[in-house]
């Protein structure tokens, strides 16, 4: 692959923004785990294969199990996700894939589980792991 931008170089305005976002999601009352299986089930789906490595290792870091980690690809078919995961994830993936909109299932869902501001958390978590996803594709961002 021929070398591209680098974004935090040719605009570091829109990096430092991109920055603060992160620094709101760190700030969060959201359970650290949720976060890293919002941000790999997000780089999944997406195809971002330099994310997926960071965020695997930071879950690990965490202690979330090598299993939890491979089946997240899969989790509507294992048991080993709680309920309010299972409402994260779904949450994850509808808004990662938005073309086909946020359906009032999954958001009822996720609200049974969550109070209206955590449930901004999680949305806002999922919008900025989704931006990464795209600058890192974008920018031709590898796994190392």
């Amino acid at each position: 692959m021929k070398p591209r931008i680098v974004i935090p170089k040719v605009a570091p305005e829109a990096y430092q923004a991109m920055l603060s976002l992160e620094k709101y999601i760190a700030s969060t009352s959201l359970n650290p785990v949720h976060k890293e299986l919002i941000k790999i089930r997000a780089s999944q789906v997406n195809g971002c294969a330099y994310c997926i490595n960071m965020h695997t290792a930071d879950a690990r870091k965490l202690g979330v199990s090598e299993q939890r980690i491979y089946l997240l690809s899969a989790w509507r078919e294992a048991d080993i996700y709680t309920q309010e995961e299972k409402a994260i994830l779904a949450l994850t993936e509808e808004v990662t894939l938005i073309s086909h909109h946020v359906s009032e299932e999954t958001y009822a869902n996720a609200a049974q589980y969550f109070d209206e501001k955590s449930l901004a958390e999680i949305i806002m978590m999922i919008i900025t792991i989704n931006a990464w996803n795209r600058i890192g594709i974008a920018t031709g961002m590898r796994a190392v």
